[in-house]
């Protein structure tokens, strides 16, 4: 099981940590399914970056980056060595400590 800690870069909004997180989920839907909004125009289908977040502790415990994803980090606002898609972030079977923060939302169209 995991735990998972988010941070903002989003003014107003405190850090949060869920506990008990099981494998084989995207840090996209564990933040979709802990009422936290992170954009995902294309469906979670790795074919727009939207769900880009910074992964600051942990990255060992998720699948590795592929070409295509690398391709889509490259334009995203503001990437980072530590950059990924949260959709193609699935976490790997076992456990530990994922820290990851979200880059401001309201950066995009219609917030």
């Amino acid at each position: 099981m995991y735990t998972i800690k988010i941070n903002f870069e989003q003014k107003g909004l405190e850090p949060v940590t869920f506990s008990g997180i099981a494998g084989n989920q995207s840090l996209l839907e564990v933040c979709l399914d802990n009422d936290i909004h992170l954009h995902h125009n294309c469906g979670a289908v790795c074919a727009c970056s939207t769900c880009h977040i910074y992964v600051m502790d942990g990255m060992d415990y998720l699948e590795e980056l592929s070409d295509r994803e690398e391709d889509f980090i490259d334009r995203a606002v503001n990437p980072r060595i530590n950059s990924r898609l949260g959709c193609q972030c699935v976490l790997q079977q076992g456990g530990g400590l994922v820290e990851i923060t979200l880059p401001d939302q309201t950066q995009f169209l219609g917030e």
